[in-house]
């Protein structure tokens, strides 16, 4: 089954985005194009109640089609792996039920097979998400209300970056935040697929400001593609020195 590199937006929040777009609205666009959204809403404790922001998470990874989870700040490092892993395995059940329509024929997904047969194509879909290519763009809420939540985050990525090296597949990640200076995000960490340096941004992640969700959404999406394009300049450079 041939598949394409998997993309995830890893967006890390505590909900309530006051300026610009609909966040939901430029997640669904993002899918479109391939990415998925995950979004990890945090909460400060169990006694904190914040409604709207709560919707707003689920909203923003259902138009994004990816996995959203709602946690408690000191239980964030082990939801960030479980949502990146959940994420890949829902999106290649996704490749999977698409090739099982081809098979099988128009309307066909695993819940229609014999459970010994869904049982083996889970294995390979299990099997498919440690070996696949992967990038991961942490889109990091660094705005006012993310103040005391901000050091949870770091010691999560540290994590994310131990369990993402452990992968056989390809990766490649890299950290955002919003509101940026001048713009909505701000890089923080380049592409790479080394993630061992990850503890060296730390200090670009300090908390200020308002909560552009959804434009920072948009230019993350735009992320992707820029890299692209810029392996596609540096290809053609290459390719033009060797013949001269």
């Amino acid at each position: 089954m041939r598949k394409g590199t998997l993309k995830q937006i890893l967006l890390i929040t505590d909900g309530c985005s006051n300026k610009g777009e609909d966040p939901a609205a430029t997640a669904a666009l993002a899918n479109q194009q391939g990415i998925t959204v995950n979004v990890i809403g945090i909460l400060e404790d169990e006694h904190t109640e914040q409604p709207d922001g709560l919707q707003e998470v689920e909203d923003i990874a259902g138009s994004g089609g990816g996995v959203s989870q709602i946690v408690y700040k000191e239980m964030l490092s082990q939801t960030v792996q479980m949502v990146t892993k959940q994420a890949m395995t829902q999106t290649l059940q996704g490749f999977v039920n698409q090739e099982l329509q081809h098979i099988l024929g128009p309307g066909q997904t695993m819940e229609d097979l014999e459970p010994e047969k869904r049982g083996e194509v889970m294995e390979v879909v299990e099997d498919m998400g440690e070996t696949s290519d992967l990038e991961v763009l942490v889109l990091v809420d660094t705005s006012a209300s993310m103040h005391d939540k901000l050091e949870t985050v770091k010691e999560a990525l540290i994590d994310l970056s131990i369990s993402l090296n452990a992968r056989i597949g390809r990766n490649r990640f890299s950290i955002f935040r919003f509101p940026g200076k001048r713009k909505s995000i701000d890089k923080v960490f380049d592409w790479s697929p080394k993630l061992d340096a990850v503890s060296t941004v730390f200090p670009k992640l300090t908390s200020g400001g308002i909560t552009p969700t959804g434009p920072a959404i948009r230019e993350a999406v735009y992320q992707f593609g820029k890299k692209r394009l810029l392996r596609s300049v540096r290809n053609e450079a290459d390719i033009d020195e060797a013949r001269q």
